[in-house]
C-alpha cells in the first residue's frame, strides 16, 4: 500500500509502509482518488526522535538545526519538505552526476543531416513527408509539447515567461502566438492536437489563470492540458542538503532532461496513449518563430523510423553559446558550447565554411513510446549534471544567511538532448535562422525582445515577397515598414500564398497586422 498526500504547498509525498511510524499526526480531509488516498488541508508533523534518526543514518541531520525554534506549521512544513525526498534517487543522483568537461576532440565528427530544402534526388522524398505529416496530424497521432517552467524575470517582467507580449504590432504573448499556430493546424487538418505545457511550482498556477483568462485563446479545455516539472535537493560541494529557510529544503527544478520523466510521473503519457498520441513535437517557451505542427518535419521523423529528431540552425558566429550536434562513435549528441573544444569552435572546411555548424535550438520531435523506454519503471537512465551556482541558503553552522560573494552550491539537473544517443536512427533537420529561431532570452542586445520583434518582421516581410507582394525597404535592405503575420492567418508560405490576394500593396513606413 502507498499513501499519496497533497500538502498545502501543492507537494505530492509518497510513504511506503511500514514508514509511517515516523509520522506523529495527520489533522485533514481525505478522500480516495482513483485507488490512492489524497488527503487536502494537511497538518503533518514528524516525530522527532525517529525523523532525527533517520537523517543522522543519511548523513543529513543538520536539516534539523532550527526545529527546536519552530512552531508546528514550520515543523510541518520542514516534515514534508523532507519526506518528499526519495533519498535512495538522491544518492544515486549525487554519484552518477557529473561535473561540465571539455569534450575530447578527437571523438568529434560531425553528424548526417538533411537539408532544409530538398537537394537533388530528395524532393520526393519531402512531398512524400510532407503527405504524410498532414495525414499524422489529421489522424490526431501528434501533441505539441512547450517546456515552459521559467519566469520572465530577466526580460523585466514578474510572471510565467510565456506571457511575455512579443509580437511587435498585436502585443501577442508567447502563449498566444503557440496557441494561433495549434489552433491554425486544427482548422487546416480537421483535428484537435493536445497541448502539454510543462509548468514549474513557481508559476504553475499563475500560468493557469494566464490561460484561463484569455479562455485558453480559443483551444478546447480538454486539449490543453498543464503539468509540473519535477525538482532535486541543491547541496554543497560535500552533499550537504541545504535549507532554504529554517522551515524549508532548498530545491531547483531538474531541467528541462526532467521533462521526459514529468510526462510519465503525471499520467500525461498514458493521456497520450489514451488519444492515439505517437509523437510529441518539443519546443521551449522562448522561441516565439517555432512551428508547433510543420508537416514536412514531422513526415521526414515518421518516414525515416527515427525515434528523436531535431531541427538545427548554422552558428551565428564562432563564440555564439548554442550547443552544437556531433557525433560520437556513430550516436548523435549535443556538447554544450561551454565544454565545446576552442580549437574546433573556429575550425573551417577545405571551402571555408565552419566544420562544426549544427546549432541545437531545442526544437525536437519524440516518439511517445521512446520516452517510455527512456523513463522506464519511472526511473531516468539520463545522466545527471552538476551545476555549481550562487544559492542564497541558511548556513546551519553560523546559523545565519550564507553569503553569496561565492559559488557555493549545487544543482543538479538533466538535459532532454541527453536522450538522443539512447534514439534509433535519430534524424537531424536543417532549417534556417530567420525561420524558425530568435529566442527571448536576455533584456537587451543579443537575443532579447528586441530582436525577436525584428526577425518576425523580417519572416513577415520575406513570406510576403515570396507570394509576389512587394515589400519597401531601406537601403541597408530591412524592411521600410512593419509587418506581423500572426499563426491564425499564415503558418508558413504555402498558407499565406492562399490569401495571397487579399492583402493590399505595403508602401514605405507602412505598418500591417495580418491575422
Amino acid at each position: 500500500m502507498r499513501i499519496y498526500i497533497s500538502v498545502l504547498e501543492g507537494r505530492r509525498l509518497s510513504f511506503a509502509t511500514p514508514n509511517p511510524p515516523i509520522l506523529r499526526h495527520f489533522q485533514t480531509n481525505g478522500a480516495f482518488q482513483n485507488g490512492k488516498m489524497v488527503f487536502s488541508g494537511v497538518n503533518y508533523v514528524a516525530n522527532e526522535t525517529q525523523l532525527r534518526e533517520r537523517l543522522t543514518r543519511l548523513g543529513q541531520e543538520h536539516l534539523l538545526t532550527f526545529w527546536g525554534e519552530l512552531d508546528e506549521a514550520g515543523r510541518s512544513r520542514l516534515s514534508a519538505d523532507i519526506d518528499s525526498i526519495d533519498f535512495e534517487a538522491f544518492e544515486k543522483m549525487r554519484a552518477s552526476s557529473e561535473d561540465s568537461a571539455d569534450a575530447d576532440s578527437e571523438l568529434l565528427e560531425v553528424p548526417e543531416s538533411l537539408p532544409h530544402t530538398p537537394s537533388a534526388g530528395l524532393e520526393s522524398t519531402y512531398i512524400e513527408a510532407r503527405t504524410l505529416g498532414e495525414k499524422l496530424l489529421a489522424d490526431g497521432r501528434v501533441a505539441a509539447m512547450t517546456v515552459a517552467g521559467g519566469q520572465a524575470t530577466r526580460l523585466g517582467l514578474d510572471a510565467p515567461k510565456g506571457t511575455f507580449p512579443i509580437g511587435p504590432i498585436s502585443g501577442k504573448t508567447l502563449f498566444q502566438i503557440f496557441a494561433e499556430g495549434i489552433l491554425a493546424a486544427n482548422q487546416r487538418h480537421g483535428c484537435n492536437m493536445p497541448w502539454y505545457i510543462m509548468t514549474s511550482k513557481s508559476n504553475h498556477d499563475e500560468t493557469v489563470s494566464f490561460f484561463n483568462k484569455h479562455n485558453l485563446f480559443g483551444l478546447k479545455q480538454d486539449d490543453v492540458i498543464f503539468f509540473s516539472q519535477g525538482f532535486a535537493p541543491i547541496t554543497d560541494p560535500e552533499g550537504r542538503i541545504l535549507l532554504a529557510e529554517k522551515d524549508r529544503i532548498a530545491f531547483s527544478p531538474n531541467g528541462h532532461g526532467g521533462s521526459l520523466l514529468a510526462l510519465a510521473q503525471n499520467g500525461m503519457l498514458d493521456d497520450m496513449t489514451r488519444r492515439g498520441v505517437d509523437y510529441i513535437s518539443y519546443f521551449q517557451v522562448d522561441n516565439p518563430l517555432v512551428n508547433p505542427a510543420d508537416p514536412v518535419f514531422i513526415g521526414l521523423h515518421a518516414l525515416r523510423q527515427s525515434e528523436a529528431s531535431s531541427l538545427t540552425i548554422g552558428k551565428a558566429s564562432d563564440d555564439e553559446k548554442v550547443g552544437l550536434f556531433v557525433s560520437v562513435a556513430g550516436k548523435l549528441r549535443v556538447v554544450e558550447y561551454s565544454d565545446f573544444p576552442e580549437e574546433l569552435a573556429s575550425q573551417r572546411t577545405t571551402e571555408g565554411t565552419r566544420k562544426f555548424d549544427f546549432a541545437n535550438i531545442a526544437v525536437h520531435m519524440l516518439n511517445r513510446t521512446f520516452i517510455e523506454r527512456v523513463v522506464g519503471q519511472n526511473h531516468m537512465s539520463l545522466p545527471w549534471h552538476r551545476a555549481i551556482k550562487k544559492v542564497p541558503h541558511i548556513d546551519t553552522q553560523t546559523r545565519s544567511p550564507a553569503s553569496e560573494a561565492r559559488q557555493n552550491a549545487v544543482k543538479y539537473e538533466m538535459f532532454v538532448f541527453d536522450a538522443l544517443p539512447l534514439a534509433t536512427k535519430p534524424l537531424l533537420l536543417q532549417t534556417t535562422r530567420h525561420e524558425r529561431f530568435s529566442p527571448v532570452k536576455n533584456a537587451s542586445g543579443v537575443d532579447s525582445a528586441e530582436t525577436a520583434r525584428r526577425d518576425i518582421i523580417r519572416r513577415s516581410a520575406a513570406w510576403l515577397e515570396a507570394c509576389g507582394i512587394s515589400i519597401p525597404r531601406k537601403a541597408d535592405g530591412q524592411p521600410d515598414c512593419t509587418v506581423e503575420i500572426s499563426p491564425s492567418f499564415a503558418t508558413d508560405i504555402a498558407s499565406l500564398r492562399e490569401k495571397a490576394g487579399t492583402i493590399r500593396q505595403i508602401s514605405p513606413g507602412d505598418t500591417l497586422l495580418l491575422e
